[in-house]
């Protein structure tokens, strides 16, 4: 038995994409909650006659954020 597989998950264009690591499976959905299902589903459906299978799943969810900066007569100050 394999101990886990891990998934790196981004959240691009409205959508999450899941990508197992070591292993050529892809999946995507449209939130969270059906992504986890998806992932589960892919990893029974890729390791189904596989003789080693997963014990569980790790999702390591990548989260981007911009921060929008103003810049004005004035420069941003920055304190220590």
């Amino acid at each position: 038995m394999l101990p886990e597989i891990i998934f790196d998950v981004i959240h691009s264009d409205d959508r999450f994409e899941a990508r197992g690591l070591g292993h050529s499976i892809y999946t995507c959905a449209d939130n969270q909650d059906e992504l986890s299902t998806m992932i589960k589903d892919a990893v029974i459906c890729h390791f189904h006659d596989s003789p080693e299978k997963p014990v569980q799943v790790r999702i390591r969810w990548h989260f981007e954020e911009v921060i929008r900066l103003e810049w004005g007569r004035h420069p941003l100050r920055i304190n220590n």
